[in-house]
């Protein structure tokens, strides 16, 4: 019976955390778009540009060998 007294503060402690959680994910827009990211992982990559290889710079202080 003793157990109660510390279970019922714990069980209401832990349900304003996940009330005052959702609300903050609410506040910062968590959830105002809930299909784009599912389907984000089937879209194609967009084509790339070839990067252009720049020469390799030599310095002309180094005798060649």
């Amino acid at each position: 019976m003793n157990i109660l007294l510390v279970l019922i503060p714990v069980t209401l402690l832990v349900i304003v955390v996940a009330v005052a959680l959702f609300f903050w994910a609410v506040n910062h827009q968590q959830f105002d778009d809930l299909d784009s990211p599912a389907i984000l992982p089937l879209l194609d990559d967009p084509p790339q540009e070839p990067t252009p290889k720049l020469p390799e710079e030599t310095d002309p202080s180094t005798p060649d060998m």
